[in-house]
């Protein structure tokens, strides 16, 4: 998966080799906790429409799916 990562380290400069290795290591991290079942799980819809928030994984993403640019509807992350 190609991604654009802003790394920032103490050390004034980084080899090659070493700037590889941080971003495999980045992405060895960041590959499992990023797909589509793990943004649902960390998101809630909150529909104006319908005056709801919805929280359930499967409706999250039925929302996502199927109604992606809805007015009025806008995804929060719980956090």
């Amino acid at each position: 998966m190609n991604r654009d990562l802003l790394v920032l380290t103490k050390q004034e400069f980084l080899t090659e080799a070493q700037a590889a290795s941080v971003v495999a290591g980045l992405n060895k991290i960041l590959g499992p906790v990023e797909n589509w079942a793990a943004f649902c799980v960390a998101n809630e819809i909150i529909d104006i429409n319908k005056h709801k928030i919805v929280t359930k994984t499967h409706l999250v993403k039925q929302i996502l799916q199927d109604k992606p640019n809805k007015a009025f509807i806008f995804i929060c992350n719980k956090n």
